[in-house]
């Protein structure tokens, strides 16, 4: 493989590992905070960053997001959310030894789960000249109009069946993870046209479309950690997130895959190992102590 795709692994490792624990943080301050407004988003805004906890968590993830955009700028979008989708595992160690949540065996389970399934993804990797950021005009739009409307769906759909809280706070957390994901596809899109024009490549549809996934994203991610459970919000946030990337970078940018049959099929299965990890890894995990009595 190319260096500029083993270093992008690597920030994308470091956005899997910071980005939990900004989530962590932000639980923590969401949980005491008062409850997120659509309504009202100034208000709502300045609520949560009132709490101490939260704006730390806030701060965290802006590190975060830095190796994120670096991760996109040097490697393939799938390849980038493939890692990133060790944050699940990284999520439950964490959550064990840092915020004292009680771990169980399926989680570890999926610790092998995962570890398996990114190696075969990093060695079947076929090598790549650049970060493989061009893109079919067409399917972006398709791509990104599609899931902005689903992410908006997940969140008028909840309040119009009226669910009960922790359930929405999960359908929340996969509206903010969608739109996470609409969010990543846009920034690859503007590393390419930034690598291709300089800084007149900002000066498009997609740094709005970033932009607009972003906000909705943040407001929809604190609200879910305030309504549900903590692990399991961050967990479904990050698996929505990744799918969206991963099918991101196959449908719109043209990652590359394996051209062997062998490599082919390695790939698939480390793949699917990522997605048993995702299902194994959240649902047992449960508090040891209440985090919102930390609060701000």
């Amino acid at each position: 493989m190319h260096f500029s795709l083993y270093l992008g692994i690597l920030f994308a490792l470091l956005c899997a590992f910071v980005t939990n624990l900004a989530f962590l943080f932000k639980h923590r301050g969401a949980a005491a905070a008062p409850p997120v407004n659509v309504r009202h988003p100034l208000r709502s805004a300045a609520g949560l960053f009132r709490s101490r906890w939260f704006t730390i968590g806030w701060l965290v993830a802006v590190g975060a997001w830095i190796f994120h955009v670096l991760a996109l700028a040097l490697a393939p979008i799938s390849v980038v959310q493939a890692v990133l989708a060790s944050g699940l595992v990284l999520l439950a160690v964490m959550a064990d030894r840092l915020f004292g949540f009680a771990v169980g065996k399926r989680q570890w389970i999926g610790l092998t789960a995962m570890t398996t399934g990114l190696a075969l993804i990093t060695v079947t990797q076929p090598a790549v000249h650049g970060s493989h950021s061009s893109f079919s005009v067409t399917a972006m739009i398709a791509f990104e109009g599609l899931l902005l409307g689903v992410g908006a769906l997940l969140i008028v759909g909840t309040r119009i069946a009226g669910v009960r809280a922790k359930k929405q706070g999960l359908a929340l957390g996969a509206a903010a993870g969608v739109l996470f994901g609409v969010s990543d596809v846009a920034l690859k899109a503007l590393t390419g046209l930034l690598s291709d024009a300089g800084p007149l490549g900002l000066v498009s549809p997609w740094l709005l479309v970033a932009a607009l996934a972003s906000v909705s994203a943040f407001y929809a991610s604190a609200r879910g950690l305030q309504d549900g459970d903590a692990v399991p919000v961050i967990a479904i946030t990050g698996t929505a997130a990744n799918i969206v990337g991963i099918a991101g970078g196959i449908v719109v940018f043209g990652d590359p895959m394996p051209s062997d049959t062998v490599g082919i099929v390695l790939q698939a299965v480390g793949f699917l190992l990522i997605v048993v990890a995702s299902a194994l890894t959240p649902a047992p995990v449960r508090a040891a102590r209440v985090d919102a009595a930390h609060g701000s």
